[in-house]
């Protein structure tokens, strides 16, 4: 799911093709929230906020809960949910005590972004990291020790 709220466009001619420039809002666009008890917290959001939730075998990981924020978009909803405000999220058993919540930022690369937290005084806890059919993630920590989440979309 590529996000662009607001874009460039840089047009440069070569012999039969056009290219295009595109730098994206930097805007998060999906959460985690882990917890001790999934099944459980996934129904106090649902009850909450009235938050649809999916959940997904993963196998070794165990199960993973989407959480759908806005109301009447579904999985096969793509091109709706591009152009509705707000992100989806979600949840999963919490992998140690110290794991928080973390806030996804689309980027136009992992590796630049990655590269860039680290110059900038962060540290990368999760190296890039490849989602099939979606693109890639790598998770930081900021100089003050809160995570986020670097994302960029394969463009499927």
């Amino acid at each position: 799911m590529l996000l662009v709220q607001k874009f460039s466009l840089n047009l440069n001619s070569h012999p039969g093709f056009l290219f295009a420039e595109i730098t994206l809002d930097h805007t998060v666009v999906h959460f985690e929230i882990p917890a001790n008890d999934p099944e459980k917290l996934s129904a106090f959001y649902k009850n909450l906020f009235g938050w649809t939730v999916d959940k997904t075998p993963m196998g070794e990981m165990g199960d993973y809960y989407l959480l759908r924020t806005r109301a009447g978009i579904g999985p096969e909803d793509m091109e709706k949910a591009q152009h509705t405000a707000g992100s989806d999220g979600g949840m999963m058993k919490r992998m140690n005590e110290s794991q928080r919540p973390v806030n996804y930022i689309m980027v136009e690369s992992v590796d630049d972004y990655a590269k860039k937290a680290e110059e900038l005084g962060g540290k990368i806890i999760v190296p890039k990291t490849p989602i099939p059919n979606m693109g890639a993630f790598a998770v930081a920590l900021d100089p003050e020790g809160n995570p986020f989440g670097v994302f960029e979309s394969s463009g499927t």
